[in-house]
């Protein structure tokens, strides 16, 4: 989760992930190649959708894994009184953002009520995701796919048709998750070192490409 206490604009990015952009008072932006702007009190955007996107007062900005809710092309319309919903679920209100204290699992819950439940994931698999972007990001896929019953191609192959995304860019998507949860105490630098980039570089480059956003500029949110 992001949350800012003023209006904010990223450039355009590709993320691997569900995002949900809940503005606080305002409204959500999203321009993509070729589509006119939408513009709606809240969103909720599909992985993999090419976009940039503004909010026009503070808001709070929910990332979630690809395969915790189901397959959607467009994006996800929603109305204040559903924007209302979601930020009432997580205790999240007030006109300058969010807190510490906000209650995500609440929030999840009440995105799946507006955008559905997915289709369970094989086991194999589910473990295999959570060992390569959480639990240890360095671990070889050569590793994991035994430890799961699976050659490295086969779980590369799942992955891609279950998921729809690659898996080399869910594990980036993992170091960046990491890495970013670490900025508030941490340099760009050794937040970089901690969640497995290979330099400072690589992790301002990803953030770029799947945030639109710097490092720098994640160290003012709210994580």
């Amino acid at each position: 989760m992001f949350a800012e206490s003023r209006p904010f604009r990223v450039s355009s990015h590709r993320l691997p992930a569900w995002k949900a952009v809940l503005p606080i008072g305002g409204h959500a932006e999203l321009l993509s190649p070729g589509q006119p702007m939408l513009a709606a009190p809240g969103l909720i955007v599909p992985p993999q959708l090419t976009h940039s996107c503004a909010a026009t007062s503070p808001y709070v900005a929910l990332f979630i894994d690809p395969w915790l809710l189901p397959s959607h092309s467009k994006p996800i319309r929603l109305d204040t009184g559903e924007v209302g919903r979601l930020l009432a679920a997580m205790g999240t209100t007030g006109s300058d953002g969010a807190d510490t204290s906000v209650d995500l699992a609440a929030g999840y819950t009440e995105l799946r009520v507006l955008a559905g439940r997915p289709s369970p994931l094989d086991p194999r698999l589910n473990h295999a995701l959570h060992l390569c972007t959480g639990h240890d990001p360095d671990m070889p896929i050569t590793s994991i796919a035994p430890e799961v019953g699976l050659s490295a191609p086969r779980l590369r192959a799942l992955v891609r048709q279950d998921v729809g995304i690659p898996l080399a860019r869910l594990r980036r998507w993992g170091r960046l998750r990491t890495a970013v949860a670490d900025l508030p105490d941490s340099t760009a630098a050794l937040a970089a070192a901690t969640a497995g980039f290979a330099d400072q570089a690589h992790f301002t480059r990803t953030a770029h490409d799947f945030l639109g956003r710097t490092p720098s500029s994640l160290r003012r949110a709210e994580v």
